[in-house]
C-alpha cells in the first residue's frame, strides 16, 4: 500500500518513520523548511525505542497518488491540507489522527464518506524540532468508520499497514471512543497555560483539581446528553466515572500519581507543543467541544470556558501564566 502523510510532527513524523523502518512505501508532506532537513538528515527518533534516524522523502505537496492519506494536521488545518492537495486525493483512503470529533466532518466536506477512516492515537510523542521527534510512551492505534459501525475489508488492510508501526484495533463504535479520548486530551489546557510539562503541572495537587473539575464538568455534559462513552484500550470508562465520584482532593492526588509516572521524557501534551511553535492549538476542538455542546443544548460549561480563554490569551500574549493566577482565574469553578 502506497501511504503518504500529510503533517510530520510528534504523530506524522514518528508514524513515518516507523513504517519507513519496516519496509513500507511511504512518504511525507511537510513545510519547506521541513522537507529540506528531513530530505537531507531523515526523521531523527528517540525515547523509548531508542534513538537513530531514519531515510524518509519528504515534499511539500502530494506528488503521487497514494492509496492511504495519513492527515497527520492539526483539526484548524485540515481543509488547507486537502485543498493544497486534492488533486492527488481523488482515490485515495484519507485516515484522520486528530483530537476531538470535528476532523471527519471537516475532512466529508470533500471526501466521500465510504473512503474516510477515523484513528485514536494512544502513543504518545513530543515534536522537539523540524525532523525530530520523542516517542515518549507506547500505545495502540484504534481505527474504525466515522459515519457507519460495520468493519470491512479496507479496515482490516489499512490496519495491516498501521499494525506494522503500532498495535492496531478495529473499533465498531469509534464515535464514542473518540468522545472519551476528549477527556483524555482535556486536561493538556493546564500545562499550555502554565507553560510546564504534564509532570511539573500535575505535581501540585491543587492544579491537579482543576483537572477534576474539567472531568466533572464535561461527564456532567456528556451524561445530560445520553452520548455513549466506550472504554480505550489502557482507559477504561471507569477512569472517569470513579475519579469523578471521589472526593475532589482524593481524586486530585490519584491523578496527579498517574500523570507525573506517565513518561521519563518531559511530556507537554499537544496544545503546548502548538504553541511552543508559534501556531494556534487545537483546544477548541477538545475543551471546546464541551462548551459547543452545552451552548447547543442551552447548558453550561464555565471552567472548560474559562480555560480556553486563558489558553488564547498564551497563544495571543506568548506570556505564560504562573499557578497562582491559574488558581484565581478558576476559582470558585470547580468542586
Amino acid at each position: 500500500m502506497k501511504t503518504a502523510i500529510i503533517g510530520s510532527g510528534a504523530i506524522g513524523g514518528l508514524v513515518a518513520a516507523y513504517l519507513k523502518e519496516k519496509g513500507e512505501d511511504v512518504y511525507v508532506v511537510a513545510r519547506p523548511e521541513t522537507v529540506d532537513i528531513i530530505n537531507s538528515s531523515g526523521i531523527k527518533i528517540s525515547g523509548v525505542r531508542g534513538e537513530y534516524a531514519v531515510a524518509v522523502q519528504a515534499h511539500t505537496q502530494l506528488v503521487s497518488k497514494p492509496d492511504l492519506v495519513i492527515l497527520a494536521t492539526k483539526t484548524q488545518d485540515i481543509e488547507v491540507a486537502i485543498k493544497e492537495n486534492a488533486p492527488f486525493l481523488k482515490e485515495a483512503t484519507v485516515l484522520t489522527t486528530q483530537n476531538g470529533v470535528a476532523a471527519e466532518i471537516i475532512v466529508a466536506r470533500y471526501i466521500p464518506k465510504e473512503r474516510i477512516i477515523s484513528s485514536i492515537v494512544m502513543f504518545g510523542s513530543t515534536y522537539l524540532e523540524p525532523g525530530a521527534v520523542v516517542h515518549n510512551f507506547e500505545g495502540s492505534w484504534i481505527i474504525g468508520r466515522a459515519f457507519e459501525k460495520n468493519p470491512d475489508q479496507k479496515l482490516i488492510d489499512v490496519s495491516l499497514v498501521l499494525d506494522k508501526s503500532f498495535p492496531t484495533v478495529i473499533s465498531e463504535n469509534i464515535s464514542g471512543m473518540k468522545y472519551l479520548k476528549i477527556f483524555v486530551n482535556a486536561n493538556n489546557c493546564i500545562p499550555a497555560a502554565l507553560g510546564l510539562s504534564m509532570q511539573e503541572s500535575f505535581k501540585d495537587i491543587d492544579v491537579s483539581r482543576i483537572s477534576i473539575g474539567i472531568w466533572r464538568e464535561g461527564f456532567n455534559i456528556i451524561s445530560k446528553l445520553g452520548i455513549e462513552l466506550v472504554s480505550l484500550p489502557g482507559f477504561p470508562v471507569e477512569n472517569i466515572t470513579k475519579l469523578t465520584s471521589l472526593p475532589a482532593q482524593e481524586a486530585a492526588k490519584v491523578f496527579s500519581g498517574i500523570m507525573i509516572n506517565l513518561s521519563k521524557d518531559p511530556l507537554y501534551g499537544s496544545i503546548l507543543q502548538s504553541i511552543k511553535r508559534g501556531r494556534n492549538s487545537e483546544i477548541d476542538y477538545i475543551n471546546g467541544e464541551f462548551v459547543a455542546l452545552a451552548k447547543r443544548n442551552h447548558l453550561e460549561a464555565p471552567l472548560n470556558q474559562r480555560l480556553i480563554e486563558l489558553v488564547h490569551a498564551v497563544e495571543e500574549t506568548g506570556k505564560f501564566f504562573t499557578r497562582d493566577e491559574l488558581l484565581s482565574f478558576t476559582k470558585g469553578l470547580y468542586d
